[in-house]
């Protein structure tokens, strides 16, 4: 149903593009003002092309309507005034012994057996003098 919708909306939108291109211009010298064309002069053109301007309007604005009351059928209401905040869970605790890498293993998982030794130290620098 949703996509019939679209597509009668879209051959409205394509409908009401070309009804306002057609019309004259008031000024300002945009358009060419006229022409040659006899298809419809004077009055008659202005009268049927506002009313036709007016009609796919409203034909616009009650499928874009249409079309959002139908997608906000499929949503459940909802209320944010019943929901219970998600209990933040605490990280487990680091030990303060051991380097970077021993303290990244133990937040992983991976951590080494407690009396296992810990992975050698980088080598410091030269001391200078």
């Amino acid at each position: 149903m949703q996509s019939v919708l679209i597509v009668i909306h879209i051959l409205i939108v394509v409908a009401l593009v070309g009804v306002v291109l057609l019309q004259r211009s008031e000024g300002g010298a945009l358009g060419t003002g006229g022409g040659t064309s006899n298809f419809m002069t004077g009055r008659g053109q202005a009268n049927a092309l506002s009313r036709a301007t007016a009609i796919l309007g409203t034909l616009f604005f009650v499928s874009a309507i249409a079309m959002s009351i139908l997608a906000s059928w499929g949503r459940a209401p909802h209320s944010i005034l019943g929901k219970t905040p998600a209990s933040p869970t605490a990280p487990a605790p680091i030990s303060s012994g051991g380097n970077i890498l021993d303290q990244l293993k133990q937040l992983q998982g991976g951590g080494t057996a407690p009396g296992a030794p810990a992975a050698p130290a980088a080598p410091s620098a030269p001391e200078q003098k």
